[in-house]
């Protein structure tokens, strides 16, 4: 019988790529990159290969040990960002364990501090980060539909359509869909 073994997505391959070189770059094995983030050697070695699409939970951790946020790491793996960003040409990267789909609207760019991103987070998702990728990263959440619960200091807002919850990031957070539809929101992250 034959296997069917389909290509990587090529995000992934790129992700993949770049996770693999960010290692090289420190001079460490799967096991120090394992030790650092928490994540299993054969979880980082399959992301690493393109072998799975890694969530944003394992993005997060792995962020954090290169002192880069999410978007940056996205960032790196798409071409030269214009200072025009097309809709069409926004990159959508999606969790699908978690039902989070997150759009780099304003990606980073060099000389920027700041970048803006598209949450959407389906009915029941629930997303929970155990560190900042960067101690002291400045976020301002803006939902625009639905309900959406932030936790961050061990106190949980509640935030309707309208709402904006403004912090600094210092430890774990937790970013739920309060509502029986889908929660969207705008999330612009500033670097300390």
């Amino acid at each position: 019988m034959k296997q069917d073994v389909s290509a990587p997505d090529p995000v992934d391959a790129r992700l993949g790529a770049r996770l693999a070189e960010l290692r090289a770059e420190r001079g460490w094995s799967l096991g120090e990159l394992a030790e650092r983030s928490g994540v299993s050697r054969s979880t980082l070695s399959r992301a690493e290969r393109a072998e799975i699409s890694p969530t944003a939970s394992l993005l997060n951790r792995l962020c954090a040990v290169y002192g880069r946020t999410m978007s940056q790491l996205l960032s790196e793996v798409e071409a030269e960002p214009a200072l025009l960003v097309r809709a069409a040409d926004q990159q959508v990267w999606e969790d699908r364990d978690s039902g989070f789909v997150r759009r780099s609207v304003s990606p980073p760019h060099t000389g920027l501090r700041g970048e803006l991103v598209e949450g959407r987070l389906v009915p029941g998702a629930d997303i929970a980060y155990d560190r900042p990728p960067v101690p002291g990263l400045e976020q301002h959440i803006w939902v625009l539909e639905g309900a959406l619960a932030v936790t961050a200091q061990d106190v949980e807002h509640m935030l309707g359509a309208g709402d904006c919850l403004r912090l600094r990031v210092w430890g774990p957070t937790r970013f739920r869909c309060a509502g029986e539809g889908e929660a969207r929101y705008v999330l612009a992250v500033v670097l300390p």
